[in-house]
């Protein structure tokens, strides 16, 4: 399996290339040169099947020659024996053919983890079989960020540097990269937005000679391997609902737009899906997007879903390219004018991203009204991020037809203050993080400048190769 950029300018890549180099040089991001497929019968097989070893059936096809199938098994087996329940992505029904697909019981209570503990394990056998080393360095609006750190803490070939934007993620967020004292892990507080963040990250990804004096890599939702680590929850949430047989529905909190393209990788696959629905808060650019064929940037605002609260959504480029019969030339254009104009027309796109897609956003009051609800109803407690997508799932999906399932992408205890507010009870961290707001912090703030962010993250893995001469 090869990869190509969807700007079309740098060259096709192996597996571990794209796993190593995360952004493409050309700016784009990468894509398989060809979607591999699942029949049927492989699909319904998975059902009933342990995550770890539904997880290779439907990631072996995108590794190929790079990992053995017996490799790739023993790492889906490691990376998911630290989720605290069996089935790993368990659906609970919360009501007539509604599910929610709890991503949240990984180390950091995220559906990060998902994908980022299995990249930890790939990446660490890439690196050793080349005898590199590598610098990662990654933006969160809240949750990627804790996700990466856990992963990677302690790893001998990885040095892992987060920038999160300042007094814009939750405490539980931030502590769970700030306390971790492995010498290797280090967060950065940027005075500015997410989007600043990541503006920063593909900046100095496209700064080739800083990316090469620091053996640059990215866990973002720009590493293509992240994106199929996510699409092994569509698989085994469908099969288990009936698929290929029924096809379902799927409401997506989003904001970046990587979970749902998994969403849309596992349908080019052939998983039956009837309905992709993105789910949204206040910043809506995506369905504005859906609604006007307009992509346009506006200002930023806080919300009780910090995860979802951005204006860049870096994988839409991703989906363009596949929507436009893979136009390189149009992309590079419209990501042209979105760098100089903060946006673009869809165009003839319009027609087929309706086609592909719903979408809803989520006020406020909105979210508070679905988690109030919901909890009233049948006793159940969902974190704002999910009440986004609880929200998405009743405007835009009928009553009827396939089952519908929307994710659940945080645990509530991740933002208490809101849910105290919402509800009147403030939900507990689980046992083995009960004492995290209580840890020493440690991490540096820096302004929203790429000189300040390079000599930052070049005086840091200086300093590791100094300790570890």
């Amino acid at each position: 399996m090869n990869y190509i950029s969807t700007r079309g300018e740098a060259p096709s890549l192996g597996f571990d290339d794209v796993l190593l180099d995360g952004l493409a040089r050309d700016g784009g991001l990468y894509v398989p040169q060809s979607w591999p497929a699942l029949k049927p019968e492989a699909i319904a097989a998975l059902a009933g099947k342990p995550f770890a070893d539904a997880a290779v059936e439907v990631l072996h096809p995108f590794v190929g020659e790079a990992i053995s199938r017996t490799e790739l098994k023993e790492m889906t087996a490691d990376a998911y024996a630290r989720f605290d329940h069996a089935a790993v992505t368990p659906l609970v029904q919360i009501g007539p053919n509604r599910w929610i697909l709890e991503l949240f019981h990984g180390p950091t209570l995220a559906f990060k983890d998902v994908a980022m503990q299995l990249l930890a394990r790939v990446m660490d056998r890439a690196l050793q079989k080349r005898n590199r080393r590598a610098t990662i360095i990654g933006a969160t609006s809240g949750d990627t960020g804790g996700a990466a750190i856990e992963a990677f803490r302690g790893s001998a070939r990885v040095d892992v540097v987060i920038l999160f934007p300042e007094g814009r993620v939750s405490d539980v967020q931030r502590c769970m990269m700030t306390t971790p004292t492995d010498a290797n892990v280090h967060a950065v507080a940027v005075k500015g937005t997410f989007d600043d963040c990541q503006a920063l990250v593909k900046d100095m990804f496209n700064d080739h000679a800083f990316r090469d004096r620091t053996a640059l890599s990215g866990v973002n939702s720009i590493n293509w391997a992240r994106i199929a680590g996510q699409i092994t929850y569509y698989f085994a949430a469908a099969a288990a609902l009936g698929a290929p047989h029924r096809p379902v529905s799927f409401a997506v909190p989003t904001g970046n737009f990587g979970d749902i393209f998994a969403g849309y990788a596992a349908k080019r696959m052939g998983l039956p899906i009837e309905r992709l629905v993105i789910a949204s808060n206040v910043n809506d650019i995506l369905p504005r997007t859906l609604q006007s064929g307009a992509y346009e940037m506006r200002d930023v605002a806080p919300t009780t879903s910090p995860s979802m609260d951005i204006q860049i959504s870096s994988n839409f480029e991703r989906y363009l390219f596949e929507a436009s019969g893979r136009d390189a030339a149009l992309i590079r254009a419209k990501m042209r004018s979105l760098r100089e104009t903060r946006r673009f027309e869809l165009g003839s796109l319009k027609a087929r991203f309706t086609e592909d897609f719903a979408a809803s956003a989520a006020g406020e009051d909105d979210v508070a009204d679905a988690i109030r609800r919901l909890k009233a109803e049948s006793g159940y407690v969902m974190d704002p991020h999910t009440a986004c997508g609880f929200v998405a799932a009743e405007r835009a999906l009928s009553g009827g037809g396939a089952p519908q399932v929307v994710l659940a992408t945080a645990h509530p205890a991740k933002f208490p203050d809101a849910l105290e507010e919402i509800t009147g009870e403030r939900p507990p961290l689980p046992e083995r993080l009960a004492d995290l707001l209580s840890l020493p912090e440690r991490f540096t703030t820096i302004g929203n400048d790429l000189r300040q962010a390079e000599h930052h993250v070049e005086g840091l893995t200086r300093a590791a190769c100094e300790d570890r001469a």
